[in-house]
């Protein structure tokens, strides 16, 4: 367990931000150099998320982006924070991270979450092979994947006799690491019924952790892979050479987070200069909403968010948070690249 002095490995959690005016492939572009910052950093691992048809938002296929992160890196771990299961076959999915961890041995992580990842319509869209019913099948597919991507595979067996052996890769040598996440008891306790590392979604709400992790850890049944119960916290963060530019360039992902509890229609991210310009945008609501948000995210000077982040894992029993850098971007900055998400790792891992 951690003390309050310790500080905690820290990790990436990467939805490759769209900004006012950028391009997919700016975007991705910027959040492919951010992986190999954190790769060259020395950080544990980096994660891409599963969101789609949001104007601000590119990790639509996690697969593909981690696939291009594990090319662009040698050391660091590289997953999916999370493959949104019931919007895909289990079997695909456990084939395309057999084939990732063929590529980058010992380095994936399969994060699986059984939230839809957008809205009802994209919805049916990525379901039309299957129906919405299958979420309720979650726990079953969970199980399929962890057996398809071993070595063993696994069996199918016919109910009028006989079985059928099934792997995800030919001859597997390693298997990718299946976490599961998630932002409710639910989540929690089926985790610990598998006996599979458990990450709660705490940069995304925050409400639950503590009854989220008690649960985890109480519950937990152990298994061969993992005889413990392993998990690390999430969360928001920006850290700046000033408190100020820290705080600046926090407002556009605030007032996204507005934007979203409130139903409004979503934008690509706005710059610094463009959330300062539309400052009276929102009602109470909005800014009760904003203010809420940012009371739970991490928002500093390096050292400050190093002090504050340390605090927030020892709290919690945990020895790694997966940090996701949300700091925008000032309207010069390249749209290449992502000066101040960059900068954030760098404060925090210097």
């Amino acid at each position: 367990m951690s003390t309050a002095t310790s500080a905690p490995a820290l990790s990436v959690l990467d939805l490759v931000p769209v900004r006012a005016g950028q391009t997919s492939a700016q975007a991705v572009t910027a959040s492919l150099a951010l992986a190999q910052r954190a790769d060259e950093l020395g950080l544990r691992r980096y994660w891409f998320a599963e969101h789609h048809n949001m104007p601000a938002v590119a990790s639509t296929t996690p697969p593909v982006l981690i696939a291009a992160a594990a090319a662009r890196t040698s050391r660091i771990r590289v997953g999916s924070g999370g493959v949104m299961l019931p919007n895909h076959s289990p079997l695909v999915v456990a084939e395309q991270f057999a084939a990732l961890e063929a590529l980058a041995p010992g380095r994936i992580d399969l994060g699986l979450g059984r939230a839809p990842g957008s809205d009802p319509v994209i919805t049916q869209l990525l379901r039309l092979s299957g129906t919405t019913s299958d979420v309720e099948r979650f726990p079953e597919h969970v199980r399929d994947i962890t057996r398809l991507v071993g070595a063993e595979g696994a069996t199918v067996q016919f109910t009028s006799g006989g079985t059928y052996d099934v792997h995800a890769t030919p001859a597997a040598t390693s298997a990718p690491e299946v976490w599961l996440l998630g932002s409710s008891d639910y989540s929690a306790q089926l985790a610990a019924s598998l006996g599979l590392p458990y990450v709660f979604a705490n940069h995304f709400s925050g409400e639950g952790l503590q009854r989220a992790l008690a649960l985890y850890r109480t519950q937990y049944q152990p298994s061969e892979a993992h005889p413990e119960p392993r998990t690390f916290l999430t969360a928001n963060v920006i850290a700046a050479p000033t408190a100020d530019e820290a705080e600046e360039r926090a407002v556009p992902q605030l007032r996204m987070m507005a934007r979203l509890r409130q139903n409004r229609p979503l934008i690509p991210l706005e710059t610094v200069e463009r959330a300062r310009a539309g400052a009276s945008d929102f009602d109470a609501l909005g800014e009760q909403i904003m203010a809420s948000a940012r009371s739970r995210w991490f928002v500093g000077t390096g050292e400050a968010v190093r002090t504050e982040l340390a605090e927030f894992a020892a709290r919690h029993g945990v020895d790694e948070v997966m940090i996701s850098p949300i700091a925008a971007s000032y309207e010069s900055e390249p749209m290449d690249a992502a000066p101040g998400r960059i900068q954030t790792l760098e404060l925090l891992a210097g």
